[in-house]
């Protein structure tokens, strides 16, 4: 994969369990010589879980892409007129973004850099990440699935016994899957068996 004068946008929503699997794709995207533009939600910027500190994680995507975070509304905006982002990712993407991106809603910088990426016919690439991907989300995500410019991470249940309706995306996909999606492809198979890997 030539990465070389592309732009990456990464957005990172609120899945903080996966933020440890998410920052080597990132780290994948810059040494294979993308610019990498980092985006996050209000949950990323201002929430300290057991998976680690907001601060600690907003400093692995500065110092990995080199660049500052977008992380209002208003500084996401601008990605529309600009045309700056070859391929959009939200890795992780939650339950709660899924759902507010099927019925349209823009109420945070991710959800406002997907839009601006969509106004564009520019790939939109998502990961999922959430315990009602087979549940009530179930809807949302086939709304997305079958949207113009909208492709998605290859998921499966990540614990079946366990948490039933939880989908998780296989996060070391995400350069794959957004490779892909810039020859306007779908990575293929699509849905997999998270759990064994």
């Amino acid at each position: 994969m030539n990465w070389q004068g592309k732009t990456v946008g990464y957005a990172i929503t609120g899945s903080h369990c996966t933020f440890a699997e998410v920052m080597p794709q990132i780290q994948r995207f810059v040494d294979m010589g993308a610019k990498v533009v980092p985006i996050a939600s209000q949950t990323v910027m201002t929430t300290d879980t057991r998976f680690g500190k907001s601060d600690n994680w907003q400093k692995q995507l500065k110092d990995i892409t080199g660049n500052d975070i977008i992380s209002t509304i208003v500084d996401a905006e601008p990605l529309g007129p600009s045309k700056l982002l070859d391929v959009l990712v939200v890795a992780p993407c939650t339950g709660n973004t899924t759902s507010k991106l099927a019925n349209a809603m823009t109420d945070s910088p991710v959800l406002m850099a997907v839009k601006a990426q969509l106004r564009n016919s520019r790939p939109v690439v998502l990961a999922v990440s959430t315990n009602d991907g087979l549940g009530f989300n179930l809807a949302n995500i086939a709304k997305l699935i079958v949207a113009k410019h909208i492709y998605f991470v290859p998921f499966g249940q990540d614990s079946p016994e366990g948490k039933p309706n939880s989908l998780v995306a296989r996060m070391e996909l995400v350069p794959e899957s957004c490779y892909a999606a810039l020859e306007g492809r779908q990575i293929q198979p699509l849905i997999i068996e998270k759990f064994r890997t």
